[in-house]
């Protein structure tokens, strides 16, 4: 159906259910010439004559109350259909499809998000703890959580966390009978754990930097993860250097049980941002979420 015949019959109906074109054409937002002249384009291209007029009603023909009888129910349906349509337009509500890795999501999405999705039961959160580098836009996310340096083009953004840095540890067992590594070259020499974060990427090198120098070691070992929290896990049984966030490793730092090395040649990376396709309209569930999320360094606590 074209949106000229469409909106003809809207006209139409309009005019049969108020039995006055005065009425219908306020109803519509139209003038009455131009609604008189819709309903004879109407009849004209339906060969039937729909609407009885005199000077003190109008009242539809046997056509014209067929077509009422027929049709106007499924257009209210329809109009029903947009309403709610719109509604969801506006309500905090639907599924909202999330990919970060599992360090993002439980050190800085979880905690803050947990709370603030107990108001909005009608929001659905579906969430992949996927640390390779997603296309959210192929893999139909709505939004995806990774350090800002790493966000592709065409993508807004917005911080969700403060800067935060790897640290190389290991056990002091492990490095009791070891020379420690005072130069990223001396990782050659030592047990790495590695992680793979897509099996369609290499393993991922170890950035490292002290000034201006920039290393990108690739380092070899006895076990590859494509998590951060097994990566520790390993270094903690002993298994050789591991390449891990500090705020992870921080509480077996204290404890003694496990000992960092080249500190000099760990940087702050970037902080994580939420970042979702520019171009299209966001949702008000992502909305509230990306709000919720919000990093404001003037009011929170760097790592």
């Amino acid at each position: 159906m074209s949106g000229e015949i469409f909106r003809d019959i809207v006209a139409f109906i309009t005019i049969a259910r108020e039995r006055s074109f005065t009425r219908a054409a306020a109803e519509l937002g139209v003038s009455q010439s131009a609604l008189s002249h819709t309903i004879r384009n109407l009849e004209a291209r339906l060969g039937l004559r729909l609407l009885i007029r005199t000077t003190r009603s109008v009242s539809p023909t046997e056509a014209g109350q067929r077509l009422l009888e027929r049709v106007s129910p499924r257009f209210d349906v329809i109009a029903g259909e947009l309403a709610s349509l719109s509604e969801l337009g506006s309500k905090i509500a639907g599924t909202i499809r999330i990919t970060a890795s599992d360090f993002a999501w439980n050190t800085f999405v979880w905690p803050r998000l947990s709370a603030a999705l107990l108001h909005y039961p009608d929001v659905k959160l579906e969430v992949s703890n996927d640390p390779a580098l997603t296309d959210i836009v192929a893999d139909r996310f709505d939004a995806g959580i990774r350090p800002g340096d790493r966000i592709g083009k065409n993508m807004a953004s917005v911080r969700v966390s403060p800067d935060w840095r790897n640290v190389i540890v290991a056990s002091p067992d492990y490095l009791s009978a070891r020379q420690l590594p005072l130069t990223p070259e001396d990782l050659a020499r030592h047990a790495c754990i590695n992680t793979r974060y897509s099996m369609k990427e290499g393993i991922s090198p170890w950035e490292l930097k002290k000034g201006d120098t920039l290393e990108a070691c690739r380092v070899d070992g006895p076990l590859i993860f494509n998590s951060v929290y097994a990566a520790l896990d390993a270094a903690l049984a002993g298994y050789g250097l591991a390449f891990v966030p500090e705020n992870l490793a921080r509480p077996w730092l204290d404890q003694g049980r496990l000992r960092s090395v080249l500190e000099a040649w760990c940087p702050l990376r970037q902080g994580f941002h939420i970042f979702y396709a520019s171009e299209r309209q966001l949702l008000p569930a992502l909305s509230m979420i990306i709000e919720t999320l919000r990093y404001e360094p003037a009011v929170q606590d760097v790592t």
